[in-house]
């Protein structure tokens, strides 16, 4: 059993709460737009396992690093992280061949800076983008998912609203 920190579109910024709340988690995973590489370096802080995947507005040190989809398996569950790749009945162009082939149970997702998380009953899947963790946006609420994953099961889903102030 493993409990999972989700968050994306940091876009560099960093909240003393994403520490807080991810406390518990064995593993934390960033869907992208990450901004500063000093980002991932404090999440490791919290947990040495972080997962990340590149966005559209990340560059250098966090594109060498992070790659734009990941695809692995954690507690028996296949995983497919990218930054951008839709959602149920509107994937991205190519994704939805991907998740089938992949035989993937749990999507995530990020770039739209929308709490989303829905099932895909089609491809046997849920759908997670954590919504954005930064400021930069238009979204009015930053929020951050916590999952518990259990030998081929996703249960225990909470989502964190952190509102607009950021405590450093």
């Amino acid at each position: 059993m493993k409990r999972i920190g989700i968050l994306s579109d940091s876009h560099s910024c960093w909240d003393n709460r994403y520490a807080t709340h991810f406390a518990d988690c064995d593993e934390i995973w960033h869907a992208g737009d990450i901004g500063d590489i000093s980002i991932i370096e404090r999440l490791k802080e919290i947990t040495p396992t972080v997962r990340a995947v590149c966005g559209n507005v990340d560059h250098g040190e966090v594109r060498r690093v992070c790659p734009e989809i990941q695809e692995f398996e954690c507690e028996d569950v296949k995983v497919w992280m990218t930054h951008i790749g839709g959602y149920p009945g509107r994937y991205a162009p190519g994704a939805k061949r991907l998740l089938k082939e992949g035989h993937i149970k749990l999507m995530v997702v990020g770039h739209s800076h929308i709490l989303k998380v829905m099932p895909d009953p089609e491809l046997g899947l849920l759908h997670v983008n954590p919504g954005a963790a930064g400021q930069q946006g238009w979204q009015k609420v930053r929020t951050l998912v916590k999952l518990t994953l259990d030998c081929g099961t996703i249960k225990d889903l909470d989502v964190i609203t952190l509102g607009k102030l950021i405590i450093q």
